[in-house]
């Protein structure tokens, strides 16, 4: 591996340190949420798309990985569902459910975190519009290689999310979108916009169709990237423990 990426993969892992550092909510007192008696406490929805045409339950997929894995890890405490990004009015159905249901059951805010690949992350930023509309906050958008669909922006974030954060890389015919922006800076926290750049493809690559690895190598490499895809479990993870208070609930759904 030329000494250029790993510069750059490792001045793009430290900025994500120190943006997980730095931006990470408070735990405290906070009791982790794999422990039984926090379980009633933890109000947690993650939602996650495939790109392309992607089952949502093809496991060489890192976004269906991502998710079994949040799901064994969390148990009872996180509810996880993967959808293909043209299931969105299912997933924002979902979402709708959740927070109404949560909304009542605990009289705050759940947190809901959005991630996705490709055409799913694109479907992340449409998603959480959509829920800006129903006044539900979202916690945390993560876009990987983001690619917008029928010409519509994912590049501005709605300001009914807390946090952002975009991974792409620049090569090939797909593609990633390079900058991510708040709609309001001071409700939206951008994390980065954090570049990968392959010149041979990950070892887990090779679970992948060829097609895919042959046509669009630099987006499937993304894909199956486990540096990238390990730091968006680490920002899901330090996301899912706390509870939004409801004077930040309260300040979102404005």
């Amino acid at each position: 591996m030329p000494i250029k990426q790993m510069s750059r993969v490792h001045i793009s892992a430290t900025l994500i340190g120190c943006a997980l550092l730095l931006s990470s909510p408070t735990k405290g007192a906070a009791q982790d949420p794999r422990d039984p008696s926090a379980r009633k406490l933890t109000q947690t929805l993650v939602i996650g798309f495939v790109g392309g045409f992607v089952q949502s339950d093809d496991l060489r997929h890192s976004e269906v990985q991502i998710a079994r894995h949040l799901q064994a890890t969390y148990a009872d405490s996180v509810q996880v569902h993967v959808f293909r990004n043209r299931q969105r009015t299912k997933a924002h159905q979902s979402v709708v459910a959740f927070f109404n249901a949560a909304a009542n059951e605990q009289g705050q805010a759940p947190h809901v975190i959005l991630f996705g690949h490709s055409w799913g992350a694109s479907a992340v930023v449409y998603l959480a519009r959509e829920l800006a509309q129903d006044g539900i906050p979202v916690a945390l958008t993560i876009q990987v290689d983001s690619v917008r669909k029928h010409g519509q922006d994912d590049s501005v974030i709605p300001p009914n999310v807390a946090e952002a954060v975009n991974f792409y890389q620049s090569k090939g015919i797909i593609h990633g979108r390079p900058r991510i922006i708040a709609a309001d800076p001071v409700r939206t926290s951008v994390l980065g916009n954090f570049q990968f750049e392959y010149d041979t493809e990950p070892a887990e690559c090779h679970a992948y169709p060829w097609y895919n690895r042959l046509l669009f190598k630099g987006h499937t490499s993304i894909e199956c990237d486990p540096r990238v895809w390990s730091q968006v479990d680490r920002l899901i993870e330090t996301r899912i423990a706390p509870l939004t208070p409801p004077a930040i609930a309260a300040q979102l759904m404005k």
